[in-house]
């Protein structure tokens, strides 16, 4: 095992510096992994340029990182299910267990959880990173380290569909073709829906939308919500059962609102700003129920089992790879919109 653990360490907007971490020690039921893929996220951005994502404020430096896969190094004295030699993707998020949300199943809403590179808790963008053993899960020998990183923001589309009570028949509305919005519309060809619209403001994102399997991908042309959700169901010809909003916009959260059929769901992924012109009384109207969304809770399983299958394909996702010694300019392409970057990925090994 290397004496030094190299880590990419986030100090406050744009300065993120490579630094060595000592090697944690592992508890009863703790592994110890060496990282091998790790992929950026939105999130991450935002921590990076503003040192602040929603709530969360970084306060100390903090590694960065949470889309991540590695090899199993070394094992505590209860684990079981994992050896040395495994590859395994690392679920980043582990809660208290005990709490009352965690007892009835809301584990990721636990407001003691462990969460990878959201403040105070330290990422996974290291060369050797320690984790809960039972939040890490084995991958098969046909997934790959970077399918692996991909299985977080998968999650995410798993629980995104089924918060939005996507089933066999169901139309689905997604705003937003980014990483996260495609692979919603994945997840909802999977989970039975008849047919999934994306919508965004650029058009290399609706391509990739459409190569992917959208039945319909509409650029947005205006600035009126209610305007553009009337040409996107005329477009369509109906009113989707479902809307999930992907891309972070008071704009398409009020236009799921308009779009979607009375009685359904808009369920938010993104975190818009939340400003007065959001048609709330015409969800009342309609009964369209509004519906929050935190990470995932138990979504890891599906999300690997439909990686493995091959229902879903994540090769094509990534875009863009860099060593972690490059940790600054892996994160410089995911912002620069000229670079036409869906994934990227940081190889830690």
């Amino acid at each position: 095992m290397a004496v030094k653990n190299l880590a990419a360490v986030l100090h406050g907007p744009l300065d993120i510096r490579l630094e060595d971490r000592e090697i944690p020690k592992l508890g009863f039921n703790d592994v110890l992994l060496q990282i091998g893929s790790v992929g950026i996220c939105g999130s991450d951005i935002k921590y990076w340029k503003y040192g602040k994502c929603g709530i969360f404020n970084l306060e100390k430096p903090m590694v960065m990182g949470h889309e991540a896969s590695g090899t199993v190094v070394q094992i505590g004295p209860g684990v079981k299910h994992l050896k040395v030699g495994d590859r395994a993707a690392i679920e980043p998020g582990v809660p208290c267990r005990t709490c009352r949300l965690c007892k009835s199943g809301k584990y990721n809403l636990c407001k003691d959880i462990f969460f990878c590179a959201t403040p105070p808790d330290d990422g996974s963008i290291c060369r050797f990173y320690k984790h809960a053993a039972d939040f890490c899960f084995k991958l098969p020998d046909n997934v790959s380290l970077e399918e692996g990183a991909l299985l977080e923001p998968l999650s995410v589309a798993v629980y995104a569909c089924q918060r939005g009570d996507v089933t066999l028949g169901s139309s689905v509305l997604i705003c937003g073709a980014g990483p996260v919005g495609v692979l919603t519309l994945l997840v909802a060809k999977q989970m039975g829906a008849s047919c999934v619209v994306i919508t965004d403001i650029d058009e290399e994102r609706l391509n990739f939308a459409r190569l992917k399997g959208a039945d319909h991908a509409i650029k947005v042309n205006t600035t009126d919500s209610k305007e553009f959700a009337d040409f996107v169901i005329d477009k369509v010809g109906f009113q989707p059962d479902s809307t999930i909003e992907c891309s972070g916009t008071d704009f398409s959260f009020s236009m799921g609102i308009h779009a979607t059929y009375p009685g359904g769901s808009v369920v938010m992924v993104g975190r818009c700003q939340g400003n007065t012109s959001i048609p709330y009384n015409v969800a009342a109207t309609k009964q369209v129920d509004i519906k929050g969304l935190f990470r995932y809770v138990n979504c890891y399983p599906t999300a690997l089992e439909m990686v493995e299958s091959g229902r879903i394909d994540l090769k094509d996702f990534v875009t863009h790879r860099f060593d972690m010694t490059e940790t600054v300019k892996a994160f410089e392409t995911v912002d620069d919109k000229a670079m036409k970057a869906i994934k990227v990925i940081i190889n830690c090994s």
